[in-house]
């Protein structure tokens, strides 16, 4: 009995193997950004997935708590000119991380990231680190992190100058520190 429940294992862990976590998660993100397609988004998903946007508390749990907050507050209501541009990606056994930064203009109401604050027409750069785990090929959870008193300055609702924060200074920094050769060994 153990000969074939350690058989199942190494077949399972062969096929996570062969599995493009990376591919998959490119896919999730473009459904959500490009296409704004609900139904192909939930597809990459797993049965019971979650989706947890940690600095608002925002997301949803379940097949259907995350269909609703796609459907109400995420997909397709992100600025027009939302951007992402990635910065590093680790991809483990089971699961995805992605650095990235998120560039758009707060022209209209951003529900997950700014509940009840009304749009100021002010761009946004905005760092971000996204964990997401696999289960069966499949998103099983999203993890987003971000500053949000980064934002928060940068849309004028706090005044940077008198507090130990930073705006699109963070992003800017990050892409600079990035793009910078690293020197040979």
């Amino acid at each position: 009995m153990k000969k074939a429940n350690r058989a199942k294992k190494v077949t399972r862990a062969k096929k996570e193997k062969e599995t493009d976590l990376g591919a998959i998660f490119d896919a999730h993100v473009r459904h959500e950004f490009v296409d704004h397609d609900v139904a192909a988004t939930m597809k990459t998903m797993a049965d019971e997935p979650y989706v947890h946007n940690v600095p608002t508390l925002t997301g949803g749990a379940g097949r259907a708590g995350v269909v609703d907050f796609y459907t109400h507050h995420f997909v397709g209501k992100m600025p027009a000119d939302t951007r992402i541009e990635r910065i590093s990606r680790t991809v483990g056994r089971d699961q995805v991380v992605d650095e990235l930064i998120m560039y758009f203009t707060h022209d209209c109401p951003i529900d997950y990231m700014l509940p009840g604050i009304a749009p100021t027409g002010r761009k946004v750069a905005l760092p971000h680190v996204v964990v997401m785990k696999f289960k069966g090929g499949k998103v099983a959870h999203e993890h987003i992190y971000w500053d949000q008193a980064c934002v928060l300055a940068q849309i004028g609702l706090i005044d940077s100058s008198k507090l130990p924060i930073t705006g699109a200074q963070q992003a800017e920094a990050l892409v600079e520190k990035s793009r910078r050769k690293r020197p040979r060994a």
